[in-house]
């Protein structure tokens, strides 16, 4: 018995004996351990005496940890983790964001916002007088896209702005772009030079339509049930909207209705050829404008001429004194100016954020227009205008179901996507399979009962 007792004590001392800095057997309080049923931890601290000739020092980042009070374990410790490279240079940037983030994120996007609708109310505002004084819609066109790219090009020798680098290709994609770009922005003005600017507006709202049916009979795109049925009272508000017109005019309606369909020929075209292209917001634009002014001069000159340009100019003189030349400079610069910064916004918000926000848009210049021109509206007519918005904004939302699944399906399907739904279709898929499995066991089961 006590053979047996001293060998199993000995086999307890080999793993402490062979490190290879062992502990004095005098001072150690392993041995006293061995002996004892309980733990001895009042001269737990006392008993341990390490050499100090350790090759390999232990670093303590707090003894709090080791403390046995009951004050310890009350109180939960604060631990403060972080993750390093390789190097133990930096933190890694696990790009969360935190509250204060996402704050700072709305109050951006919240100021882009207020920007652009205050931006695009001046602009139709000067504009619409512009028009009213100087009715040649073609060369304040012009002037709108030759003032916004001279502007652009002043940034880009003063580095006020980076200059993009583009090659041939980039400006083959951008050309359809341009061509569509210069036919919406001609039709609309040619439209404000003939109907109320609120018309104009409560007619272009009517671009989701124009946008659903060319994806579907030209692309073959599908949607979801609620965003054509958003196209009701889209349609039927802009009807309602033109039947009860008081100034009606034909040419004006034609333009809107061309400016529609040209902005969805542009967007088609924008989304086809600019994919992976590294151009910011800003830049894509000044080059569009620059494209575009490219294309329209000729035929501004064409369609009405210097001839034209120079009695009317004379006569907007005459009737309004200096205060013309300031409308026709104010007007071209805050039409880059707000076209510039919708395009910056799309850098920072999701397509469908941006359609939102266009509809609100144009909200605020309907609203502003009436109230500055004192245009008059009958009752009916604010009713179709009213119901056209609201039929934009439910497409806005139906267009979010269906981009989100399509999103979600195409991502899952291919296992790129969201860790998500690519887990939900491995775990799916699995559920398959253990069925299969399941049911092929019972078949053979049966089967063998039966032979």
């Amino acid at each position: 018995m006590t053979s047996t007792m001293m060998s199993s004590l000995n086999q307890a001392k080999s793993p402490f004996t062979s490190l290879s800095n062992p502990l004095p057997r005098k001072h150690s309080a392993f041995n006293v351990l061995k002996f004892s049923p309980l733990p001895i931890i009042q001269n737990s601290q006392k008993g341990l005496n390490f050499d100090k000739a350790s090759q390999k020092p232990l670093h303590i980042s707090s003894i709090e940890s080791f403390s046995f009070s009951r004050k310890a374990h009350q109180e939960k410790p604060l631990t403060v983790c972080n993750a390093y490279e390789a190097d133990r240079s930096r933190p890694l940037d696990i790009n969360i964001e935190l509250p204060d983030e996402q704050a700072a994120q709305k109050i951006k996007i919240g100021l882009y916002f207020a920007t652009w609708w205050s931006l695009n109310v001046v602009f139709n505002i000067y504009n619409k007088k512009v028009l009213n004084a100087f009715p040649y819609p073609w060369l304040t066109s012009t002037l709108s896209l030759a003032c916004g790219s001279l502007m652009m090009l002043i940034s880009w020798a003063t580095r006020i702005a980076d200059a993009p680098k583009t090659d041939f290709e980039f400006w083959k994609t951008l050309f359809p772009v341009a061509v569509a770009h210069t036919i919406g922005h001609v039709a609309a003005t040619v439209s404000m030079s003939k109907v109320a600017v609120s018309f104009t507006h409560i007619i272009k709202s009517g671009e989701p339509a124009f946008s659903v049916l060319v994806s579907k009979f030209l692309l073959g795109e599908t949607f979801p049930l609620p965003v054509y049925l958003s196209l009701l009272p889209i349609i039927g508000g802009c009807a309602l909207s033109a039947f009860t017109e008081l100034n009606f005019n034909m040419t004006g309606f034609m333009g809107a209705m061309i400016s529609n369909l040209a902005f969805v020929f542009r967007n088609i075209f924008s989304k086809k050829g600019m994919n992976g292209k590294s151009v910011s917001g800003m830049n894509y634009y000044a080059c569009l404008s620059m494209l575009s002014l490219l294309i329209l001069t000729p035929f501004a000159i064409a369609v009405e001429g210097p001839q034209m340009w120079a009695a009317g100019w004379q006569n907007a003189l005459a009737q309004i004194g200096p205060n013309f030349v300031w409308w026709v400079v104010a007007q071209s610069i805050f039409y880059h100016l707000y076209n510039q910064v919708s395009y910056m916004s799309l850098d920072q918000i999701s397509p469908l954020t941006f359609s939102i926000g266009n509809t609100m848009k144009r909200i605020s210049v309907i609203v502003s227009s009436i109230i500055i021109f004192h245009t008059p509206v009958q009752p009916i007519n604010a009713l179709g205008a009213a119901i056209a918005i609201l039929g934009t904004f439910l497409y806005s939302q139906g267009t979010r179901l269906s981009y989100v699944y399509k999103y979600a399906l195409c991502k899952a399907v291919r296992g790129s996507g969201p860790r998500f739904y690519a887990k939900m279709i491995r775990e799916f898929k699995m559920k398959v399979q253990a069925w299969q499995e399941s049911l092929a066991m019972l078949l053979t089961d049966n089967l063998r009962e039966i032979l």
